[in-house]
This record gives structure tokens, C-alpha cells and sequence, in this order.
């Protein structure tokens, strides 16, 4: 008999059916043929019992396909990834949403007193995105923290509180220990993963999986936007019992149901990000990324993946953070990305745009269909507007980051560099 370990099942499913997960402490020792767990700690039992789990993953799901690396299948995946976080959990027609995974828990969840999301990287831009959501349909106070620094501070948790624990992998070391260090304060917790069988989903009291499938490109595309759905379906489901919100959730609830076509809508901005990229970005090496309110966390998202990706320095700005130090920036001509699309913020925004075109800057604005505020700027060149469906504001912000993985994406293409394997990566490499 043949053994393979793996930190990743994903990498297992062309070799194996069946895996075992080991937990704290277990040591497996593989010796002709067989296999024995035994845990370190002083005092156990010397043998374990480990149930043998059926892997259940689809080789044809971590193949490329007809795409030319797996970035790029991702990206395109989103279509469905979206269906599929949203799958049997949001019915339009009752105005509900369905969380499994959580109803042993209800009781203690409702009565939260503070909710506190901790994630580490593109997670916790995602935790970012929805935060002002939960604080709106809650009311009570939502902190987002960075898992290390969040174990660093020994910040103050108490038994009212509800940790949410964000990870694509469900394995993220930060996050797993700031996970130990809220069970020991006895918060109740809940954990947003994609691996069902990962560390996260096995240690939190109770969750949701977002059914994104294998993602095998170093780059976080798909996770981000399915954990964002599943976080706002969190805060819908919370806050059920609130009669004051009722509006504002079907509000949100039916424009859930049209996110997956609108996705698609969005890609079909590539030819045109291909010939931006080509013709204006490439030859950049710094960007700028302007976004407020919901779309802060989607400028933070962006830069990120840009430099994660495309190799460049690029920094998002709260865009009335726009002093005088970014405008002198702004007039060296470094491509600026703005987004602009319609919500509480979008004069402010339009006035901060405006600014730089009058400093001869040449902002890249992304904005909903139909909005002709720049048209002139648009036909004198000053301006290039890439369009998006507009949907209701807590979801905007899915359908704009797509522009975004397209740039990062291009922009590596246009360089000839690996996307699937970025240098200096944490991560472990994909089997490409």
C-alpha cells in the first residue's frame, strides 16, 4: 500500500480517494505498508483512531482546461463560484437566506454583542468588504483584524463575543492561532473556508463553506468574491429577527440572485483591458488606486493583486485622503485607478477625479454603465472609463474587483511572467 502527504488534498486527487486528517499533536508513523497515529502529548493514549474520509474533488476541476494557466480559468470560474456559494442557502422568492452550518448556534450568534472577522491577506480585504454591511444590518460593532497582529496585541475577547475566521485554504497559520487564542477566551466562532475537512472548518464551532472548488493559482481570484458573498449571507441570516431591516435585506437578497450573470457581463471588459494594458499600463511600473466606502477594500484588493502578480508598486488611497502629496504624484503621470461607481460617496469621488484631470492626469475610472459624467473627458482622451453593471452598494464591489484581476493579469502576460507561480511566494506552488 502507498502513502502521500500533502498539506493540500487538492494536490492528492489524481494519486489518492481516500484521505485521513491528522489533528494537534498526532504523529503518523507509515512502516511496511502500514499506517499508525500516535499522539506526542504526555499521558494519551499511545494509538489513535483517525476516520478515513472519501476526497471528494473532480481531477477535471484542477485541470486548465481550454485556458492558458489557471489564473486565467479562475478568473472565468467566478461565473459559477458565485452559484455555487449561494446554492440552496438564498431563496429569492422567500426572501431568505439558509445557513445550515450555523442553526446549532443560533441563539448564541443573534445575541452577539460585537463580531469580530479575522483573516489574513486577500481574506481580510474580503472581511473589509463586508464589514460596513454587518454594522448596518446588526448594529452593534464589527471590528476586521489582521490575524498576527490580532494575536500580537492579546487584544480583549469576551464570551458575548462571535470571531468570524476567514481563510481560503482553512490552513493559514495566523489565523489558525488567532482561532486557539479565541476558543480559550470561550467567544463563540465561526469559520468561512473553502477545504471542509481544513484545520479552521474542524476547530470553529460552527460555519459556512463557500464551494469554490480547487484554486490553483497562487492568486486569490475566485476565494475572494465567494467569501464576500458568504459573509454578506452571513449578515443577512443574523439578522433575520430585526424587523427594521426587512426592506434593505430583500433589497440585497434579490440582487444576489443576479451577480453571477452580472459577473459575466464584466468579463466581457477583457479585449479592452488587453488593449489598455498593451497600449498605456505596461510601461508603468507605479499605480495608484483610488476607492471610498464599500470600495476601499476593493482598491486595497487590486493593489495587492497587482503587486502580487504584475510586479509593480501599486497603493490604494482612501480618496479623500487626496492631499496634496498624491495630486503632486498624480501630475508625474503614474496610471490612476478610480472607482466610481453610484452610491453614497459618488460626488465626492467625481470631485476628487475631476481634480486630478485638471492636474493632467489621465485617470482610468471604473464606473457603472451609462454613466456619462466624463463623456467629454472620454472623447478628449483625459479620462478612460471601463463599465460595470450596477447592482445594490454592498455588492458592488464584486463585480469591480474583476476589472482589476484582468489588469493584474494582463499586465503579467504582457511582461512574460508566470502567473501561476509568482516569485517569492508563501504559498505553496500549484502542480502546474
Amino acid at each position: 500500500m502507498e502513502f502521500y502527504l500533502s498539506s493540500d488534498c487538492a494536490s492528492l486527487a489524481r494519486y489518492v480517494s481516500k484521505v485521513v486528517y491528522l489533528e494537534d499533536n498526532d504523529i503518523a508513523h507509515i512502516y511496511d505498508g502500514e499506517l499508525h497515529i500516535h499522539c506526542s502529548k504526555i499521558g494519551s493514549e499511545d494509538f489513535l483512531f483517525r476516520t478515513v474520509q472519501k476526497l471528494e474533488l473532480e481531477l477535471s476541476k484542477i485541470k486548465k482546461g481550454p485556458y492558458d494557466n489557471f489564473m486565467q480559468k479562475e478568473i472565468y470560474e467566478q461565473c459559477e463560484t458565485t452559484k455555487n456559494v449561494m446554492r440552496g442557502r438564498v431563496d429569492a422568492f422567500t426572501n431568505r437566506v439558509v445557513l445550515g452550518g450555523l442553526e446549532n448556534w443560533l441563539t448564541e450568534l443573534r445575541r452577539a454583542k460585537r463580531i469580530i472577522m479575522i483573516a489574513s491577506k486577500s481574506s481580510f480585504h474580503s472581511c473589509l468588504a463586508a464589514r460596513p454591511i454587518f454594522e448596518e444590518l446588526m448594529e452593534v460593532p464589527v471590528n476586521v483584524e489582521l490575524a498576527l497582529d490580532f494575536v500580537d496585541r492579546n487584544c480583549c475577547i469576551f464570551r458575548n463575543d462571535v470571531c468570524i475566521f476567514v481563510s481560503r485554504s482553512g490552513e493559514t497559520t495566523d489565523t489558525i492561532n488567532a482561532l486557539n487564542y479565541c476558543i480559550k477566551k470561550e467567544a463563540v466562532t465561526i469559520g468561512v473556508v473553502n477545504c471542509s475537512g481544513s484545520s479552521i472548518s474542524r476547530f470553529t464551532h460552527c460555519g459556512v463553506h463557500t464551494n469554490t472548488g480547487p484554486e490553483k493559482g497562487i492568486a486569490t481570484t475566485k476565494s475572494y468574491t465567494s467569501q464576500y458573498i458568504a459573509l454578506v449571507m452571513i449578515a443577512l441570516w443574523m439578522s433575520e429577527d430585526l424587523v427594521s431591516k426587512i426592506e434593505r435585506r430583500k433589497e440585497i437578497i434579490q440582487a444576489l440572485t443576479i451577480v453571477p450573470s452580472q459577473i459575466k457581463e464584466v468579463l466581457e471588459l477583457e479585449p479592452l483591458i488587453i488593449e489598455l494594458c498593451d497600449k498605456k499600463l505596461k510601461q508603468h511600473d507605479t499605480f495608484l488606486l483610488l476607492g471610498r466606502g464599500y470600495q476601499f477594500a476593493s482598491a486595497l484588493e487590486g493593489a495587492s493583486k497587482m503587486k502580487e502578480i504584475s510586479y509593480v508598486h501599486s497603493e490604494s488611497i482612501l480618496t479623500d485622503e487626496l492631499g496634496h502629496r498624491v495630486l503632486a504624484v498624480a501630475s508625474d503621470n503614474p496610471p490612476i485607478i478610480a472607482f466610481a461607481t453610484k452610491d453614497a460617496f459618488s460626488p465626492k469621488i467625481a470631485s476628487c477625479i475631476d481634480q486630478i484631470i485638471e492636474r493632467k492626469g489621465n485617470p482610468i475610472i471604473i464606473c457603472n454603465k451609462g454613466h456619462k459624467i466624463w463623456e467629454q473627458d472620454k472623447q478628449k482622451g483625459n479620462v478612460v472609463t471601463l463599465e460595470v453593471p450596477q447592482t445594490v452598494d454592498c455588492l458592488q464591489g464584486i463585480l469591480n474587483v474583476i476589472p482589476l484581476q484582468l489588469i493584474s493579469y494582463w499586465l503579467a502576460i504582457k511582461k512574460d511572467i508566470g502567473v501561476d507561480l509568482p516569485r517569492d511566494s508563501a504559498m505553496s506552488a500549484p502542480d502546474i
